[in-house]
């Protein structure tokens, strides 16, 4: 058996406009000798498509692509009740099936690649299941990642607006968490996964929302306004969105205003 040591790259690839990929991820991806893609059934194919549509344009029509299907996760938790024990479960098996095709399909001494979506650092597992994987010793490599443009960017850009204010922070939670991170006085909050709009709990509460779907792709939408004129649009418009897709990908920025004015 060969000595020489699997490498892998983790590249982040945009939040879904292909022109989001940086010159850094490009020149990784012609790189890499494989690419490893965990399919998300049939509702998500088109984020497989998408993935390969950036391959075609940027490495060729010819490069190879090892599918897997991604671990069916309990999402039938609550907000709180059991859901870091169904993430842990989640990664545990994902990493089970990434370990099976870094050893069977990468051979020693070859590059493969996995392709992120968004920023590799923020709200991805990927990074956690190659260390896991390293610590079961049953196969040997190395990687390195490749930032990527994350949504929280993308969403900030698209609406034409700072993440952050002169002097005040940024707080970026899932949405199952917002409620503790109210009231933010010291500045504005991102909020990602947010399956049960949890946004809708702040009526009266003078906040402005910043929010967007399928960012970067020609599905995308945007709303933004105060909160309590422009909720129960993005409610509507969501659920329009997860009916016609089987999906829905969601971020939004929410700010105080003192002055009701800022927009």
């Amino acid at each position: 058996m060969s000595s020489e040591i699997r490498h892998l790259l983790v590249i982040g690839i945009g939040a879904g406009d292909p022109d989001h990929l940086t010159l850094a991820a490009v020149k990784a991806l012609r790189r890499a000798d494989v690419f490893f893609v965990l399919g998300k059934g049939s509702e998500k194919d088109s984020l497989t498509r998408l993935r390969r549509d950036i391959l075609d344009e940027h490495v060729g029509t010819g490069c190879r692509v090892v599918e897997a299907d991604d671990p069916w996760r309990d999402r039938s938790q609550d907000a709180f009740a059991g859901y870091a024990d169904a993430v842990h479960d989640w990664r545990r098996r994902r990493a089970d099936v990434c370990e099976q095709l870094i050893r069977d399909e990468l051979a020693p001494g070859r590059c493969g690649a996995f392709l992120v979506w968004g920023d590799p650092s923020l709200y991805d597992s990927t990074i956690a299941i190659l260390e896991d994987i390293r610590r079961r010793e049953q196969v040997a490599f190395e990687y390195e990642v490749i930032p990527g443009i994350s949504s929280v960017s993308a969403l900030a850009a698209r609406h034409r607006i700072n993440l952050n204010r002169v002097g005040r922070s940024v707080h970026i939670t899932p949405g199952r968490r917002l409620s503790e991170s109210l009231p933010n006085d010291d500045g504005d909050i991102v909020v990602m996964l947010d399956a049960h709009e949890s946004f809708r709990h702040l009526a009266g509460s003078g906040i402005w929302i910043y929010w967007g779907a399928y960012i970067g792709t020609p599905d995308e939408i945007l709303v933004s306004g105060p909160l309590d004129e422009v909720s129960d649009r993005i409610r509507r418009v969501r659920a329009e969105a997860r009916a016609e897709h089987g999906w829905i990908m969601d971020t939004y920025l929410l700010r105080l205003h003192p002055d009701g004015a800022e927009g």
